[in-house]
């Protein structure tokens, strides 16, 4: 924590949580409910997971003696990237496990789950905490991207586990980080541990979410920062009346944040990915719908405009969709040997060709006709086994693509829209923001809930909080068994359970509502202007949700 703080920080610091009346009470237990399966390949995942496949939902309801009979020792793990709301996760698991027993501990370990292998950990004491309290980022106790699965690490987990006695471990993670808790729970169990392992719901993505978990904490923040961002530069394109900004934003797979800061900003062009997928579009045919709302406001005098671009969008283009997944194969092959071998050839265009050679004919040719930087971006993976879709410049593509075709236009002798792109990235601005009060709220429960689970002795179970809708005394707590939430997916050559993304919904009531009006904010400018985050004032304005939760659950 920095030396220096600004007037909003310490103002943030001395801001409490405000904790759903199911948690503030003294008698607090855990009642479980029907057990719960996963939607699909249940056979496969039983057999994954015997020892915790089927576990029952838990609920916290009243009727609990108020205190533990004994200290609980638990230890805490951020995973992945980070999300506003995480600090108050870990605030909200020390606080409750000292209102369970003054001597509880609490121990980080450091690093993300690197930091669970290696055994670097420290111990979270209140002075620890204090500065981090409603703060965001993942400094405290810093992150990492490392996968818990091989032998080895499941081992030397377990080892680090024992030797300090823990009672229980919450990972904070997102979809492939519950995945690690569900994997090391599982292990544990069978190996006759007694240490419980916790998730809880992180991503600013949105994509972890189902029918008990509504959000993912971050993801309130996070879409917020971006829509102040777009709104400002929905301000600048009326102003200056000359330019069309295309806007990249996070989103590694789903397009929960650009349907979300499309309905709070009303941009000219917002892609949804899993529409362009559902429809089976061709790159060609996403560009010929940009220039014909270019072409359209050209002629009624309009040369700016605001098009939202999703980061994943590459991956559910069809073509390139199955470019990507015979991309992963090769190069995930045996551990990532093929991604090694590429890298060692001469130069990029023997690269290139090694590829061609493998890839099927239809592959081969899509692949041909990227550009240089993208094929090259895409001959590496990350650890998980997808390719680097966050480095590829989509925005950039598409204004060049875009060009291209308003070029072709010209030269048959049709009127020049003048055209003039501006690209811009919003990705991590808005990961480490000082969390929204309902993050700040949502994470604190968050915590507050994984430690009443480990009291209760539960294992391979994601934390929820839910009925987020309403006021935060309405707000229910429990959690959903890993297990439940997990199907197979491909993974690096080969099926492995992962717990499942949630996508964008095109029946549901967020996607309706944007393409109800989308038509009239590409003609128009419709365009709204959310202004800066607020924490204080009325809840109507400091409390409130996001617009793609009130239009799931109303």
């Amino acid at each position: 924590m920095s030396l220096e703080a600004s007037a909003l920080q310490k103002a943030r610091v001395a801001y409490q949580p405000k904790l759903p009346k199911a948690l503030r009470q003294h008698n607090i237990r855990v009642k479980l409910g029907a057990p719960a399966y996963p939607a699909t390949q249940r056979q496969a995942l039983k057999k994954a997971f015997p020892k915790t496949y089927g576990q029952r939902v838990a609920a916290i309801v009243a009727g609990g003696d108020g205190m533990h009979r004994r200290p609980l020792r638990a230890g805490v793990v951020l995973s992945g990237g980070p999300a506003p709301g995480g600090h108050n996760v870990i605030a909200g698991l020390f606080d409750a496990l000292k209102a369970t027993h003054t001597d509880s501990k609490l121990f980080g370990f450091l690093k993300g789950p690197g930091g669970l292998i290696h055994g670097k950990l420290k111990e979270l004491t209140s002075e620890a905490i204090a500065p981090f309290r409603n703060t965001g980022g993942f400094n405290l106790l810093m992150s990492g991207r490392d996968k818990i699965e091989k032998p080895e690490h499941l081992a030397a987990c377990e080892k680090h586990l024992a030797d300090l006695d823990l009672d229980g471990l919450v990972v904070i993670g997102g979809d492939d980080s519950n995945t690690n808790a569900a994997v090391l729970a599982e292990y544990l169990r069978a190996r006759g541990a007694r240490t419980c392992v916790i998730g809880v719901p992180k991503t600013i993505d949105g994509d972890m979410k189902n029918r008990e978990i509504e959000t993912s904490f971050g993801f309130d923040t996070a879409a917020k920062t971006y829509s102040e961002l777009i709104g400002n530069v929905c301000r600048d394109a009326q102003s200056s009346v000359k330019y069309w900004h295309f806007i990249r934003l996070m989103g590694r797979a789903a397009s929960h944040i650009t349907l979300e800061c499309a309905l709070q900003t009303h941009p000219n062009v917002a892609l949804i990915s899993e529409e362009i997928q559902a429809r089976r579009m061709t790159l060609s045919q996403v560009v010929d719908g940009l220039v014909d709302v270019i072409v359209k406001r050209a002629k009624a005098g309009t040369h700016y405009g605001i098009v939202l671009v999703p980061e994943g969008l590459p991956e559910f283009v069809p073509e390139i969709k199955t470019l990507l997944g015979e991309l992963s194969v090769i190069l995930g092959k045996d551990d990532f040997a093929g991604m090694k071998y590429v890298a060692g050839l001469r130069d990029h265009n023997e690269r290139v060709q090694y590829l061609n050679n493998l890839l099927t004919d239809h592959s081969a040719r899509v692949y041909g006709q990227l550009p240089p930087d993208i094929q090259a971006v895409l001959q590496t993976l990350d650890k998980h086994g997808y390719p680097l879709l966050s480095q590829v410049e989509t925005e950039r593509l598409l204004i060049d693509l875009v060009t291209d075709k308003i070029r072709l236009l010209r030269e048959r002798g049709h009127e020049d829209p003048k055209f003039s792109p501006l690209s811009h990235f919003l990705g991590y601005e808005g990961r480490c923001g000082a969390p929204s009060n309902f993050d700040a709220d949502y994470g604190y429960a968050l915590g507050y809930t994984a430690a009443h689970l480990i009291c209760a002795g539960l294992s391979s179970y994601t934390v929820y909080v839910g009925n987020l809708t309403q006021s935060r005394d309405k707000w229910v707590a429990g959690g959903t068994p890993i297990t439940a939430i997990m199907n197979i997916e491909m993974r690096k050559g080969k099926p492995t359970p992962v717990v499942r993304k949630a996508l964008v919904d095109l029946n549901g009531g967020p996607f309706k509502t944007f393409a109800r009006e989308r038509d009239a904010w590409a003609l128009n400018d419709a365009y709204v202007f959310p202004g800066p985050m607020q924490f204080f004032g009325p809840p109507e304005i400091c409390d409130a949700p996001t617009v793609t939760m009130m239009l799931e659950r109303p």
